[in-house]
């Protein structure tokens, strides 16, 4: 099947991709919109304009454009625009995203985040906003012990393990879908107490 894929350079969608490759569907293009804020509900905002970068490295084209509003139904009309600029570009037939149902949530970290590491994805946090979760998980590559001290975190602060609800966000910097690897050449940790973004202001592949 031609599909699009909805992407926001993180972690799940990025693995969503390289499964629907595996089952033989072939993605045509990814989907980006660039919210207006960080305090879009619907979109993701930490270092959006990245996903331009690791379209290059997948070799993919890269359909995108910017919120005007941080309306939910206003996003999502743009977005269902540049769905249909995907169809008669590309004839897609679907879309591939990289949300999580609800039955695999309990044990998201532990299983896929562990076949995330295992299938050579290397990625970080660029966002945290829940309790449990402080600057030094900014900007760090996740580990397998990592995902073990989330799923801790998780259990004594009611957080949810995948991140669903927006506790963190998520960045890849290289995975088996790109042909160059994020080298991070200059970045920030902005940080209230309670939550906080890395923000990174120069990177380029390699």
């Amino acid at each position: 099947m031609k599909l699009a894929a909805l992407y926001s350079g993180g972690k799940d969608s990025t693995f969503a991709i390289y499964l629907a490759k595996q089952e033989g569907h072939e993605v045509k293009c990814l989907v980006t919109i660039f919210p207006l804020s960080e305090e879009s509900q619907f979109l993701h905002y930490p270092n959006i304009s990245i996903t331009k970068l690791q379209a290059k490295s997948m070799k993919l084209p890269h359909l995108y454009g910017s919120a005007s509003s941080n309306d939910t139904k206003i996003e999502v009309s743009e977005l269902e625009s540049l769905l249909m600029q995907a169809k008669k570009e590309f004839g897609i037939e679907g879309i591939v995203h990289g949300g999580i149902l609800s039955e695999f949530q309990k044990n998201y970290f532990e299983s896929v985040c562990k076949k995330l590491i295992e299938s050579d994805f290397k990625y970080i946090i660029t966002s945290v906003s829940s309790e449990g979760l402080d600057d030094s998980w900014l900007g760090r590559v996740i580990t397998h012990k990592d995902i073990d001290d989330l799923e801790k975190l998780a259990i004594t602060h009611g957080f949810n393990l995948s991140f669903e609800g927006g506790e963190a966000e998520s960045l890849v910097l290289n995975c088996p879908l790109f042909s160059m690897s994020l080298k991070i050449i200059k970045s920030n940790k902005i940080w209230d107490g309670y939550r906080g973004r890395f923000e990174i202001t120069d990177v380029t592949l390699q």
